[in-house]
């Protein structure tokens, strides 16, 4: 089952893509989906929809899942974050895909063992998991955690259901 993960963001949306074979992964490709900050909103929510929807004809995941976003104290931001996560939700539905929600201290703690890992120690544990893969930042780390989250979580399930 090839699964992908997203990490959303308005200037850096990173993605992963991995394939579940029981407990066994492998690492398929990573990257980030960028959007220039001098463009108005919609032309950055419109690049992060064409590059995210080239990664899924590329790739052809099965499943989905995106990282959920957390309030901050900047509203503007996290309402700026909540409309890059639309695009993140939307161009896998669009696909057909089921997509799956990931609070972070969840992937954290199915990828790291911890709820409050750094960034330092997702990274670490994702090459762990995934012997081999050169990770294409930390947002593409993050993406990744979340792909090895939701194939732990729904993997085995959807096998149950598609077989």
């Amino acid at each position: 089952m090839r699964v992908l993960g997203i990490d959303p963001g308005l200037r850096r949306l990173g993605w992963g893509i991995i394939d579940a074979e029981g407990s066994r992964l492998r690492h398929v490709a990573n990257g980030v989906c960028e959007s220039d900050g001098g463009d108005d909103l919609a032309t950055r929510l419109l690049a992060l929809h064409r590059q995210l929807t080239e990664v899924l004809t590329r790739f052809a995941p099965q499943i989905a899942a995106v990282e959920q976003t957390f309030v901050n104290k900047d509203a503007v931001g996290t309402l700026k974050l909540g409309q890059a996560r639309g695009v993140a939700l939307l161009v896998p539905a669009q696909f057909g895909l089921p997509v799956g929600e990931y609070a972070p201290n969840k992937v954290k703690k199915t990828v790291v063992g911890v709820g409050h890992a750094d960034k330092r120690q997702i990274d670490h544990m994702v090459k762990m998991q995934l012997p081999g893969v050169q990770i294409a930042g930390p947002d593409a780390a993050d993406a990744l955690a979340i792909a090895i989250c939701h194939a732990h979580h729904v993997g085995p399930q959807q096998a149950r259901i598609r077989a």
